[in-house]
Formats: C-alpha cells, structure tokens, sequence
C-alpha cells in the first residue's frame, strides 16, 4: 500500500481513534483491542503542556531508558522546514523538543544532535522556530544539513520509486534517532506527519515531487535505520494553509500527542484525530485546562496491521 491509499484507509475506516465526549471531559479512546497486561505499542495523551504530555507518555511506554542506553549518540529529529515562530504550528515545539534532549541525556546519552533540511534559510528556521535555543539551552547540539556534502548515498532495495537516495551523515553514524514531527495540514502531501517528516533527512527532495511525491514517502520509511521513537506534536494544529504556517486563524489549540516506535500506527492516529479536530468546534478553555489530560494505551491489532507499509 502507497501512501495515498494509506492516507484514504483512514478517512475512510476511521480505525485508529475516536473522540467521544465523558461528562465534561473530551477523552481519546479506541477499540482496537484491550489493554490488559499486553505491550502497550503508542500512547496518545490529550491536554497539558509538550514537555508534560511527552513525560506522561513515554513514562507509559517505559520511559526514555528503554529506548536510549547510556553512552549513545542520539538524533533527534523535528520539523523545522519554515521561518515561523512556534504559534503559527509550521514547526515541531520547541518545548517538546527541549525536553527530549533533557531525557536523553538523563538516560545517560553520549550527545544529541538536532537537524532538519529545511525548506527556508536554515539560520532562520533554527532562530525562529525557538528550537535552536531550546536545544542549545537543554545541552544538545544543532547541526547544518544545508549542503550536499553532510549527506551518503543509500539504496533502499524495498522501495518502490525511491530505490536510491542521500542521508545525512547524522542519522547514519547515530545508535538512535527520534523522530519528531508536527501533525498539520500539507497541500501537496495532504498531511506532514512522522513519516512525511523523513523527507527532512534526505538531500534531493525534489525527486519525490517529480516521481509519486505520496510513494517516495513511503519508500523513504523501508530505510533500515528506522527512528526508535516517533512522537508526533500536536500541541497546536496548522488545520488548512500548510505546510509554512502563515496565519493564526488556521491554527486550533489542540493539545494532543501520539508516541510510537510503529511510524504507521503513529500517523494513523494522528491523521485520524486531525481529521476530527478539524470537524469539530473546540471548547478553547477546556483544552486549556490542565485537569482535562487523559492518557490512553492502544494494543494495535488487525485493524492497523491492515494499513501498514
């Protein structure tokens, strides 16, 4: 399955989540299986502030140790293709990003190194979005992904248009990465979620817009060095006129987060809750309140295997 049909399973199945209304508080819920004693394969938390929401949630996968050891080298990667200040949604938090370099250097992490091949001068999109001072400030380092010559050639045997491609240096010499992307609206790619996000570590992209830009995505994710996390911000959400990010009247406060090591079922989730996010009138104040954080555990069974890559 391409990206497309990936893209309309979900409008159409509506298999990952639902949103449901309990007393006076929204809750994410599902029905894909129990919880029980079974691995708990993502998390979605719905209210409080980045930093909360990602401590919340990797807490419930095990926490940061289970998927960073002491002495690695970490890359975190977010989304940081656009010169806009973190209220316009065109960028992965800052505050988020923050506190994934804090745990990964709790955990023990020998360094972490950010970077994203943006779209805008790089400079600025590091400045503007914040997320260059709020790496810089949790101890990581920022690093260029502007020129050819930080990226090496790979195949991707898997692929189907994309069967070669360039990578930057970063995620190949790391033990781990983190990948880290905003939920919002794309016009061309319809969403940007986690696994639109991995074009942002390849050197030629205008490959993907010539050639299936929806396939190239998907080929992109059969890399072997797959992220051991994807946590997916949607914190605010760019809901029409993305991907940049040019006005507050198309961005909600949403205050949602979905982790997982599976990139499908993460962005299942996300494209399912972005869908219904942007559907429904939101009570602003209720989001706004921290009481309203509900965590929710999936057990992923047929209904995503169905949908997967």
């Amino acid at each position: 399955m391409d990206r497309r049909d990936f893209l309309r399973a979900i409008a159409v199945t509506g298999a990952a989540v639902t949103i449901r209304r309990v007393g006076a508080m929204d809750i994410l819920s599902q029905n894909l299986g129990k919880i029980g004693n079974d691995k708990v394969d993502l998390v979605a938390v719905m209210g409080g502030e980045p930093e909360d929401m990602f401590r919340r949630g990797i807490d419930t996968l095990g926490g940061i140790k289970a998927f960073v050891k002491s002495g690695q080298k970490v890359v975190v990667k977010p989304n940081i293709g656009w010169d806009r200040t973190p209220e316009l949604a065109g960028d992965t938090n800052p505050k988020l990003i923050a506190e994934i370099v804090k745990q990964c250097f709790t955990a023990g992490a020998k360094e972490v190194k950010v970077f994203d091949h943006t779209c805008d001068d790089w400079l600025k999109c590091y400045a503007n979005s914040g997320i260059k001072a709020a790496v810089e400030g949790a101890g990581g380092q920022m690093i260029p992904a502007n020129l050819e010559s930080y990226y090496r050639p790979v195949s991707l045997p898997k692929g189907i248009k994309l069967k070669n491609t360039k990578i930057h240096e970063a995620i190949l010499d790391a033990d781990v990465w983190i990948n880290v992307p905003i939920l919002k609206h794309h016009g061309g790619a319809n969403l940007s979620m986690s696994m639109k996000n991995l074009m942002g570590i390849v050197w030629d992209r205008r490959f993907f817009h010539s050639n299936d830009l929806q396939q190239c995505i998907a080929d992109v994710c059969t890399l072997e060095k797959k992220p051991v996390l994807n946590v997916v911000d949607a914190y605010r959400l760019l809901k029409t006129n993305g991907p940049q990010g040019r006005s507050l009247t198309d961005v909600v406060p949403s205050k949602a987060m979905f982790i997982s090591q599976d990139i499908v079922a993460a962005d299942t989730a996300a494209a399912k809750f972005f869908n219904q996010v942007r559907e429904m009138p939101l009570d602003r104040g209720h989001l706004a309140n921290g009481q309203a954080l509900k965590l929710v555990r999936w057990i992923w069974t047929t209904g995503v295997q169905r949908i997967g890559l």
